[in-house]
């Protein structure tokens, strides 16, 4: 006869004090938590904490008075991982590029895009039929203009360059949005992404710092991920990661680990997006294709999202993004 070891399975009753980037905080006495073993560390337990309550913007959490029980499971809720149906109501789209113009600043320091004519109206006038005419454009820039992807060629040089980015790792990706805007601090750590669900998804970071875009403010001080936040987004593999700053990494640190480590595991970042207040926690599909370019790691893109109309408007209005 089969030997029944629900009852040799482990739960802890703790107590747990947390505070919030964005001020307050929560504590509990005698909160009892299923475990996989009772040998769970006070980090990993304090993380299923943050994940079974669905607490955003979580600073940090401190466990005291744990005691290991040993009785079976009850059942963890698990945090909100959203549908990922399409909706049969009609289609919104949500644009989250910023307009490229001639001149313009994305990245201090870097020249911006020069537009003009090959063939201006006028020209054309004298190789068509009256009547016709066309215009063909020229762009001068760098790769680093206005909203953009990163491949990994970008950070490795034997990464896969834009050309060599499978399609299907850029467009029709489930979306979700973290949301950090109200934080006092610019670091985004691995407590701001721990109730959420990302793995297979397009994870964006709301700072709100985009609305600093063109102004001088923009340039300076603005929120990046940390090192520890990026080895959590690879670990729960992520399709790709995009944020609503200058750069998602500190710009003070020369090393640059969150290129570093979302690139080198094949995850595509997207920098200097904007419009994520428009956006619902999850729900939305993201696509942000570049052209195919062979030997080139990064090119803007026209990042943009499809939601169901629906669905928008529930969640807009229970997040208080309407």
């Amino acid at each position: 006869m089969s030997e029944n070891h629900d009852d040799e399975r482990w739960r802890v009753r703790f107590d747990a004090e947390v505070t919030f980037g964005n001020g307050g905080d929560l504590r509990t006495r005698g909160f009892m938590l299923d475990v996989p073993d009772a040998a769970i560390g006070d980090d990993e337990l304090a993380e299923l904490f943050v994940r079974h309550l669905g607490l955003l913007m979580v600073d940090e959490v401190r466990i005291s008075a744990r005691e290991s029980v040993r009785e079976p499971h009850k059942g963890s809720r698990g945090t909100t991982s959203g549908s990922r149906e399409r909706g049969t109501g009609g289609r919104r789209t949500i644009d989250l590029s910023h307009t490229i113009r001639h001149g313009m600043t994305t990245y201090p320091g870097l020249p911006g895009p020069e537009i003009g004519d090959h063939l201006s109206r006028d020209a054309s006038k004298e190789i068509y039929a009256p009547g016709t005419e066309f215009a063909i454009g020229r762009i001068s820039m760098v790769s680093n203009t206005g909203t953009y992807l990163d491949s990994p060629f970008h950070r490795f040089s034997g990464g896969h360059d834009l050309a060599g980015l499978p399609l299907a790792r850029l467009t029709d990706l489930d979306g979700v949005v973290v949301r950090v805007q109200d934080a006092d601090r610019r670091a985004v750590d691995r407590q701001a992404l721990l109730p959420y669900d990302v793995t297979g998804r397009a994870v964006l970071i709301h700072t709100g710092w985009a609305r600093h875009w063109g102004t001088d403010s923009y340039g300076h001080g603005h929120p990046y991920l940390t090192a520890d936040a990026v080895a959590w987004l690879v670990e729960r593999r992520a399709a790709l990661v995009g944020m609503d700053t200058l750069n998602i990494d500190d710009t003070d640190d020369g090393t640059r680990p969150a290129h570093t480590g979302l690139l080198a595991a094949g995850i595509p970042v997207v920098e200097h997006l904007r419009g994520l207040e428009q956006l619902p926690p999850q729900g939305f599909r993201f696509h942000a294709a570049p052209p195919a370019v062979e030997g080139m790691g990064t090119f803007p893109v026209r990042a943009y999202a499809l939601l169901d109309d629906e669905v928008g408007a529930d969640d807009a209005r229970a997040t208080g993004d309407a």
